[in-house]
């Protein structure tokens, strides 16, 4: 067993911790005077081996919308550990380190390797669906829409219009994350070597009849011919639009691009109202899978920072084997927009660890699923139908970035 450090990192090396990850990742990091910026080292470790960088995480700092509201959540990324340092603890030292020591009460972030999670008491707790569209089958419908008016944007047009649009999704659905004006500086870059052979990013809006920006798509094309003619590809990076005349607009105009083929899309909801603007659903080929993951780090603080679709009041008795404070049972009480959660001594109505408490926080998967393996157990009967449908939110959460 090699010994080895854990410390915070310092402010000059975002670089070596980019290399660290990407090594890990397998692809050749390339930092960025603008990453260096949004780099902080303060929410960084590093794991050192005789003055060496083995291991790297780093918590971001944003915000997040769960059921109800909108809350600070540690968005933690860059997690990676050199080859020649695996399978001797270095990572679990960086997250459990980590994890007890982040501020906030929940700690979110996307799993390149799920299996690694679960470990750490996180729970995936929203899906996301990738669609790749045929869209000389699609066939939109023949709604009638009083469709306002599309536009583009520049980027500095984007930096100052866009945040607002994100902020009125973020009140609707939960797991989107905010952004600080730098992050979207970075998340509107737009380098001709990241395009992958596509245009430049279009940023494609809407406008209501008074003028206001009610949607926005970010997508680009790519040019493809086959014997019988073109066949162009349209990738939307991300297409946010509460208002629902701005969304059907928005995917209207995408839908029918003139020359194109295909169409991928690749961070929508499970519960995503497209399918319901084709007259051709299954020209909309779907793959769901697991998103963002939810680790609570504070029982009592993170139950009382979100809503519940139904007055509640339960016992839960938790265990974490991280976080000592996080074991233990609480009572949680909630009836409209009054919630409370605290230690108790009272019998626990409900047994669940605390990666089933992070994988049902954004209300998009039922307690219920994870009674039959164990994951939850009812000590009252009826508590457990109760719990779920309180835990349960009317529309599903969704992340539409990989960070």
């Amino acid at each position: 067993m090699t010994d080895f450090e854990v410390r915070v990192a310092r402010a000059d090396e975002h670089d070596v911790a980019s290399a660290v990850f990407g090594e890990a990742m397998m692809f050749d990091a390339t930092p960025s005077e603008l990453g260096r910026q949004l780099f902080e080292p303060e929410r960084a470790l590093m794991a050192t081996d005789d003055g060496q960088v083995i291991g790297t995480t780093r918590a971001l700092t944003r915000d997040l919308s769960v059921p109800g509201g909108v809350v600070d959540a540690a968005h933690v990324t860059g997690v990676g550990v050199r080859a020649t340092y695996r399978r001797r603890g270095v990572m679990s030292a960086l997250i459990g380190r980590q994890l007890r020591e982040v501020p906030e009460a929940i700690a979110v972030l996307w799993a390149s390797e799920p299996a690694i999670y679960g470990r750490f008491g996180y729970g995936a707790a929203a899906w996301g669906t990738n669609y790749e569209i045929d869209l000389r089958r699609v066939g939109p419908t023949n709604d009638r829409i009083r469709p306002g008016a599309l536009g583009v944007l520049t980027v500095d047009e984007a930096l100052k219009e866009l945040p607002t649009v994100l902020r009125r999704a973020q009140e609707q659905r939960p797991g989107v994350s905010g952004r600080s004006e730098l992050r979207w500086q970075g998340h509107l870059e737009d380098k001709p070597d990241d395009r992958n052979g596509r245009t430049a990013r279009q940023i494609l809006v809407h406008r209501d009849e008074a003028g206001t920006i009610t949607g926005y798509a970010l997508w680009r094309g790519k040019m493809n011919w086959v014997p019988t003619g073109p066949a162009n590809e349209v990738l939307v990076e991300e297409l946010v639009a509460p208002d629902p005349t701005a969304y059907r607009v928005l995917w209207q105009h995408l839908l029918t691009m003139d020359l194109s083929a295909k169409l991928g899309y690749g961070y929508a909801a499970v519960d995503e109202p497209l399918q319901q603007l084709v007259s051709t659903p299954t020209a909309l080929e779907r793959r769901v899978g697991e998103s963002l993951w939810v680790r609570v780090t504070d029982v009592p603080r993170a139950l009382q920072q979100r809503q519940y679709a139904v007055p509640v009041d339960v016992v839960l008795d938790v265990t974490d084997d991280l976080i000592e404070a996080n074991t233990g049972r609480f009572r949680l009480t909630a009836d409209g927009s009054s919630v409370t959660c605290a230690r108790t001594d009272d019998p626990a109505d409900l047994s669940l660890p605390i990666g089933t408490l992070g994988a049902t926080y954004l209300g998009g998967r039922p307690l219920t699923e994870f009674a039959p393996t164990g994951r939850v157990t009812e000590h009252t009967p009826g508590t457990l139908t109760r719990t779920t449908v309180a835990f349960t939110w009317p529309i599903a959460p969704v992340s539409l970035e990989i960070f």
